[in-house]
């Protein structure tokens, strides 16, 4: 099995390495942005990290659709960044910020294109599986997105339609990581369902941890304006687990801060908080992260033990266990 810090030495030097051409400077200027921004990589560590529960190295059979699945996730933030008018990214302006929001629709078009160019570098007696699992996810990913805008306008937003959306917008694309990576060395359809089934409730928790710290979180740690999905209006688990567990009069007390003019953000992020507060919402949330991680280590436990089952917690509990 390849050490974790090998693997994470492996995929900071795969995108340092990473090239476009050179023209047109408009396209590809602000992909090599984008990339030189950084963030976690957890997709194509996740994607190398199971790969190597099976295999002793890494070769361009695997190292091509790792990054594939990095470029995809990164055409979808470009693109998020536009349809939610969000000013900055890992800390940075946002590429539409930078360019403008036609720059940013090109440009994420041309990840996308790169990101399937890259997966289907697979080796071909499992690309058919690979661009199958891929594929579907693409397609779940861009409905969660539209679940994820449609709710904006609605103040009736269920856990379980918001448990669908995550599932699709984050969660997916984590599973398919981790599928991808067992594919590609050989495991079983029993394995590879089952750690699917792993990353995708590390998913899960690994949103709802967004959604905590994006409004409790430090902006030096996380990369992004605190309260943002506040300000947004946005449909989180804490904005939906609020609304279920509020008495009437404080859902309705809810809504309406939730409605306060983004002009007025201090006043909106300070008056939610203090309903969230007074509901015990961030420790609800922080339970329902542990049972999510459980579920998860409980799929991987299926499959493995000893050494790689340890290896697997410890990326989970990183994953989750993010700085305020």
């Amino acid at each position: 099995m390849i050490p974790e810090a090998k693997i994470e030495e492996i995929v900071n030097r795969i995108f340092s390495d990473v090239r476009f051409p050179e023209e047109p400077k408009g396209l590809y200027d602000p992909l090599r942005y984008m990339i030189s921004l950084g963030g976690k990589r957890l997709r194509p560590t996740l994607c190398l990290l199971i790969y190597s529960l099976w295999k002793p190295e890494f070769g361009e059979s695997i190292i091509e659709p790792a990054i594939g699945l990095e470029f995809f996730h990164n055409f979808t933030l470009i693109h998020d960044d536009i349809m939610d008018n969000s000013p900055l990214r890992r800390g940075k302006e946002t590429v539409w910020k930078k360019w403008s929001e036609n720059t940013g629709i090109l440009s994420g078009d041309e990840l996308c294109i790169e990101s399937f160019r890259r997966i289907a570098m697979a080796p071909s007696k499992v690309l058919p599986a690979v661009l199958e699992v891929f594929t579907r996810t693409a397609r779940e990913v861009c409905d969660g997105q539209q679940m994820d805008t449609d709710f904006e306008d609605r103040d009736d937003v269920t856990m379980e339609e918001y448990m669908k959306m995550i599932s699709l917008k984050t969660a997916v694309l984590l599973g398919c990581s981790a599928a991808v990576g067992a594919i590609i060395a050989g495991a079983s359809r029993k394995d590879t369902t089952n750690v699917y089934d792993y990353a995708f409730q590390t998913g899960l928790a690994f949103q709802i941890t967004d959604d905590l710290l994006d409004t409790y979180g430090n902006v030096e740690v996380f990369g992004k304006p605190i309260g943002g999905d506040i300000i947004m209006g946005k449909k989180t688990w804490l904005v939906t687990r609020a609304m279920e567990k509020a008495s009437p009069e404080v859902r309705a007390e809810l809504t309406d801060a939730l409605h306060m003019p983004s002009s007025d953000a201090e006043a909106k992020i300070a008056r939610v908080k203090g309903i969230y507060d007074s509901l015990g919402i961030p420790q609800d949330a922080e339970k329902e992260i542990l049972n999510l991680c459980e579920k998860g280590l409980a799929s991987a436990g299926k499959s493995f033990s000893g050494v790689a089952y340890e290896t697997l917690r410890r990326f989970t509990m990183k994953l989750v266990g993010r700085t305020r």
